[in-house]
């Protein structure tokens, strides 16, 4: 399933840096069901992949939110309060924004299907927050409001369809915050800190794209951070309980470096901390894997999109557009959204 601006708090700006997304190791082989389709894109053949536009009028929306369900069917959330769903593959779109949120800025949404989703305001105090839907954005209830004036919730990120996770900047008690749910989204809980490991001097997490908290199985959740002396991953394996910290070769020591975003396979491989021969050329705020394929995986950013086929060791440059966040689902569908409205995907 499937982030304002202070510059005071790099959490809240999503400000650009080279290496944002670092690279990635290497990947055991998936057990991929007889009757899939061939992957989108495999090894040594990148196949001239390209993304499709999938326009949705709204040109002066910046969309950092996305949660593909599968190649038909796609949510995004961004500023101004903007929420949009598709259901044909792109070709329209239908505004589907809560009533009275247009002084928002929606940073994520997780989507479990066409009528399901969930979205997460970014901001100081009450303008954090977290609706649901359950009749495709007709209507929404307010399920989340912060009333601590120094928390910052940056991304949310669902397990399965029931339980979840959201994080805060460590601006509370010297230690990121966890708020978590287990009906969905319907309602939530600040988790005890005990479990969590304290910040480091200036650390904070990016609400850049929807993926500063990104989980794998039933209880498998990483929170990568920047900011601070050096950009490190949080690891939780009891559903945001408790956590370890390990530090990252990323670039760090300034509000605007440190990992932006992370993508795992599984609990053992992802894309984020170990260097990579031939980097992405630039700052890339998004990753994903690719569908079925052991080795492929995107990187997007401001500046374009690159493409690894060997596990993330080496990236090379497929499109020049802008985007911020991208997504993938199991039937061979990837997606991509950022500023002045873009939206596209991927075909071949």
């Amino acid at each position: 399933m499937r982030r304002l601006g202070s510059t005071r708090h790099r959490g809240r700006t999503g400000r650009r840096v080279a290496a944002g997304v670092a690279c990635g190791a290497a990947l055991a082989a998936l057990t991929v069901p007889a009757a899939e389709a061939r992957p989108l894109v495999h090894q040594g053949a990148p196949g001239g992949v390209h993304w499709q536009p999938k326009d949705p009028g709204t040109p002066q929306v910046r969309f950092r939110g996305l949660a593909a369900v599968d190649r038909h069917t796609a949510w995004l959330a961004g500023t101004a309060g903007t929420v949009l769903r598709t259901t044909d593959g792109g070709a329209t779109w239908r505004n589907v924004s809560p009533p009275g949120a247009a002084d928002l800025q929606f940073r994520d949404v997780e989507a479990f299907d066409a009528r399901r989703a969930v979205v997460l305001a970014i901001g100081e105090g009450e303008a954090s927050r977290v609706y649901r839907t359950d009749d495709g954005g007709a209507t929404w209830t307010e399920s989340f409001r912060n009333t601590d004036p120094k928390a910052f919730y940056d991304c949310l990120a669902f397990f399965d369809r029931r339980h979840g996770l959201a994080v805060s900047d460590p601006v509370v008690d010297g230690r990121f915050r966890i708020l978590s749910t287990g009906d969905g989204g319907r309602s939530w809980r600040v988790l005890p800190a005990a479990g969590m490991p304290a910040a480091l001097d200036g650390e904070a997490g990016y609400a850049a794209s929807g993926q500063c908290l990104v989980t794998s199985g039933p209880k498998e959740v990483w929170l990568p951070t920047g900011g601070a002396a050096h950009a490190r991953v949080l690891h939780s394996a009891d559903r945001g309980l408790s956590w370890t910290a390990a530090e990252t070769p990323v670039p760090a020591g300034d509000p605007a470096r440190g990992v932006f975003a992370l993508a795992f396979r599984d609990r053992a491989h992802g894309l984020a901390w170990s260097p990579a021969g031939t980097p992405p050329p630039a700052y890339r705020s998004g990753a994903a894997w690719l569908p079925h394929s052991r080795t492929a995986a995107l990187a997007v950013g401001p500046t374009g999109t690159d493409l690894t086929t060997d596990g993330g060791r080496s990236w090379r440059t497929i499109d020049t557009g802008s985007y911020d966040t991208v997504d993938c689902t199991p039937d061979l569908s990837c997606w991509a959204a950022g500023e002045q409205g873009r939206v596209a995907r991927l075909e071949r």
